[in-house]
């Protein structure tokens, strides 16, 4: 408690400094001056920005270089605004007191960490990481240059909290929190500049290149957070029980997760799938995208994203068009009037798939007659192709409407629907009929 209390003396005689100073003269000339630089900054950069095409500057140039510059583009008012700061306080310590510039100094030096800060943290893609880091990292220094941050930090410090003889401060966590979240975004960047790498690997198979850049992921995430926890002193031998709690929630609430990852390592071990596979789960058909820590993605023909659960694919059956071979055969039954000649239509058949060019010519399509009875000939026309990805219902299709061509530019005719009906004994159906709408039948 004593150091929030000197925390708070520390804060009310700087509040009694600054009601000391804005009394002075001097210090509306220097906000004067300060917003004065702030205009001419805004509207300079404004200027600039308007007068340069920053893509066609930077065409050709290494892509650091451009990032670079990128970023001098979009702090250049701040730039602006602290070399104008800076001269106007260089100015007034050679013309008056020292104390009389004191609000400029501070100015310059604020500006000067912030153009720092993001010309540093602007090397990182990630926007939301890079805000975090750059207002994190700027809060720091504004607290080092008003004098505050070693009061804070001893007050947040002195707060804490016992839990199994391991001792939390706001600080720690703090401390925590943003050690982790650098080290997270490290290991991630490290991770997939690495997976970019294998997966130009033209000697390992994709599911060899997936599984190497999970493996290589979760290693670097594990060890950034073994890192962080060590480099913050927090003892997990203090969190037994805690740990045994989240074994006991991992065993009852995340049992569906675990069985999915495992499910999910499994697959990329045994490459029965690999991204670019074309399988049917289900009603789901289409090719595999990408293969993920919880499930596996597949794109349907009509551009629908299906998301299977790993565990449904190991568990259930799986249709891999394109396991060991992309080769696969289509049937196609169809039917002709009895009256046909079959071998004609055999030939027909075959030639009319042949025509189609998806359809392979080796081997080449082949028609069987399976069976007839007393209205149609029925007929099996089988045929091959190597691009299921393109779709199977597509190829159906073309075939059907080349053999309809085939056998309509023949003569062939398909089964009639109408069936001929014969009476026999007219005389006594017409009793019958007549007895059926209340007749009497004559003696």
């Amino acid at each position: 408690m004593g150091d929030i209390t000197e925390l708070e003396s520390g804060l009310g005689d700087a509040a009694a400094s600054l009601i000391a100073a804005l009394t002075s003269i001097w210090v509306p000339i220097q906000l004067a001056l300060i917003l004065g630089a702030a205009a001419v900054a805004a509207l300079t950069a404004a200027l600039v920005r308007r007068r340069i095409d920053l893509v066609a500057l930077t065409m050709g140039w290494p892509p650091p270089l451009r990032l670079v510059v990128r970023n001098v583009i979009a702090n250049l008012g701040m730039i602006i605004f602290a070399a104008a700061v800076a001269l106007m306080r260089a100015t007034m310590l050679a013309l008056t007191a020292p104390e009389r510039s004191a609000l400029l100094g501070i100015a310059t030096s604020l500006a000067v960490a912030w153009v720092l800060i993001h010309l540093v943290a602007g090397l990182i893609r990630n926007r939301f990481v890079f805000r975090v880091v750059a207002l994190s990292t700027w809060t720091i220094a504004a607290l080092s240059i008003l004098g505050l941050l070693t009061p804070l930090s001893e007050a947040l410090d002195s707060v804490a909290i016992e839990i199994g003889g391991m001792r939390l401060t706001p600080l720690l966590v703090i401390k925590t929190l943003v050690l982790l979240l650098l080290a997270l975004w490290a290991a991630l960047a490290v991770s997939n500049f690495l997976d970019r790498r294998v997966r130009r690997a033209s000697d390992l198979t994709p599911s060899h290149q997936v599984l190497i850049g999970k493996f290589v992921r979760f290693s670097l995430i594990c060890l950034a957070v073994l890192l962080v926890v060590r480099s913050t002193g927090i003892d997990l031998s203090a969190l037994a029980i805690f740990s045994g709690a989240v074994g006991v929630g991992i065993g009852f609430g995340l049992q569906k997760i675990v069985s999915n990852f495992f499910s999910g390592i499994i697959l990329l071990a045994d490459k029965s799938i690999k991204p670019g596979d074309v399988i049917t789960v289900g009603d789901s058909f289409g090719w595999v995208s990408s293969m993920n820590a919880r499930f596996i993605a597949v794109v349907t023909r009509d551009g629908r994203e299906i998301l299977i659960p790993n565990e449904d694919v190991v568990t259930h059956q799986v249709v891999n068009w394109s396991y060991t071979k992309d080769e696969i055969r289509i049937d196609l039954p169809f039917e002709v009037d009895v009256a046909e000649n079959p071998h004609v239509v055999r030939r027909i058949a075959a030639e009319a798939a042949a025509s189609v060019p998806r359809v392979l010519a080796k081997p080449p399509p082949v028609c069987h007659f399976v069976a007839f009875n007393a209205r149609s000939l029925d007929f099996l026309l089988r045929f091959w192709i190597n691009d299921p990805a393109d779709g199977v219902t597509n190829i159906r299709g073309a075939v059907l409407l080349a053999l309809w061509d085939a056998l309509k530019r023949e003569k062939i005719d398909f089964p009639s629907p109408v069936q001929d009906v014969r009476l026999r004994a007219p005389a006594a159906a017409q009793e019958g009929a007549y007895l059926a709408r209340g007749g009497r039948k004559s003696g």
